[in-house]
């Protein structure tokens, strides 16, 4: 299929996705990620299901909602504080809270995930989730390092699962990454060109078979024809059950791509948000981080070199790039935790990419606990 094919067939699809709107979202963990996303849900007229392990971590994100979803009216509503007062409302009555993941996603259009970046702990949450879920709902994962295949590969609704990339603080941010490998249009032209290359009413292989029985009229005896027209249509039939062994594994392969219809989804649920949607391939990092981690691991390396020091790094690329944080202060918002393990789990799946080559001064500070400012200390001091 074509881009403009592929376009098309797209925004055909949109007013069949508008009648199916995404309406009921379910959001799995309620940290500083999922909390955040439960917001721009409710503020948007999303009715959201909040899910965690307990409701003393339930009862926080509630109350960090409740907070920021404040601070948002404040801006929004500046001349008119009771409107104000009527969207806090509003929004935090479209948020419940439950323990229960099973129970909280048999309603849901959306089950959004935004828990531990561990594949293991999050394939068997979806292989749970798939068991009682409606078949129309859509699952996504706001993993920003794992493999969304490999996250998908638990569950049997693929062409319904993708990934949906929020970045934090997420009421502020204003982009969406939505994982869309392509996979089905890719198949579908694979699919042609095993059918032209391996069907008889289609030469070359009709003509070499008709050609060669030209060829032998008249020079061999009836046997000997036969034996070798026996050669060429068992040839021929090996053809043609290698182009169904073919087909067999690309059906396998387009289910596990989403479908136009999934796409069109959460393409109309992140703009419903407010949200800027970009869509990329299910490569490491997807866009933003896979450009961003190796620059930021780079900067480390820069400084173990003796090349700089962290400072003058930041104080470069804020007055110099014109970035509003520099590398090492993002890296300690972000968390060198965090950062480690992305790039260790780059490293190990390409280790022959040296942009993937992990760092002897993030690897030391995180033994030594310093993740950063949620730790109190990373490369800077955060200590009161």
């Amino acid at each position: 299929m074509s881009i403009a094919t592929k376009v098309f067939a797209r925004g055909m699809a949109t007013s069949a996705v508008r009648m199916a709107a995404i309406k009921n979202v379910t959001v799995i963990g309620g940290g500083l990620m999922g909390a955040g996303i439960a917001q721009v849900a409710a503020q948007t007229g999303h009715s959201v299901i909040i899910v965690d392990q307990t409701q003393e971590i339930l009862k926080q994100s509630r109350a960090s909602i409740e907070k920021s979803v404040s601070r948002v009216s404040k801006k929004k509503f500046k001349e008119d504080a009771n409107a104000g007062m009527e969207f806090v409302k509003k929004t935090i009555s479209r948020i419940t809270i439950n323990t229960n993941a099973e129970e909280s996603v048999k309603e849901a259009d959306l089950v959004i995930e935004a828990i531990v970046e561990n594949l293991d702990v999050k394939k068997e949450l979806f292989g749970r989730l798939d068991k009682v879920a409606k078949p129309s709902t859509i699952f996504a994962s706001n993993t920003s390092s794992l493999p969304i295949t490999d996250i998908a590969s638990s569950v049997e609704r693929r062409d319904k699962f993708g990934g949906l990339h929020f970045f934090n603080p997420v009421p502020v941010m204003k982009l969406v990454e939505i994982v869309d490998d392509h996979i089905k249009n890719k198949g579908g032209i694979l699919k042609v060109a095993i059918t032209q290359r391996t069907d008889l009413s289609a030469a070359p292989a009709r003509q070499h078979y008709m050609s060669f029985l030209d060829e032998e009229k008249g020079r061999r005896s009836n046997k000997q024809r036969t034996q070798r027209e026996k050669n060429v249509m068992d040839e021929l039939q090996e053809l043609r059950r290698k182009k169904r062994r073919i087909e067999t594994d690309m059906d396998e392969l387009l289910k596990s791509a989403n479908s136009d219809d999934t796409y069109n989804s959460l393409m109309s649920f992140s703009e419903a948000l407010g949200k800027t949607p970009v869509t990329c391939k299910d490569t490491p990092g997807f866009i933003v981080n896979r450009l961003l981690v190796p620059y930021l691991v780079e900067a480390v390396r820069l400084v173990e070199r003796g090349d700089a020091s962290p400072r003058d790094v930041d104080v470069a690329m804020k007055l110099g790039a014109g970035y509003p944080m520099g590398p090492f202060e993002l890296l300690d918002y972000v968390g060198l935790d965090t950062t480690k393990f992305i790039m260790d789990g780059w490293h190990e799946k390409f280790p022959d990419n040296p942009l993937f080559n992990t760092s002897e001064k993030i690897n030391k500070l995180v033994e030594e606990g310093k993740f950063g400012v949620k730790t109190g200390e990373g490369f800077y001091s955060y200590r009161k």
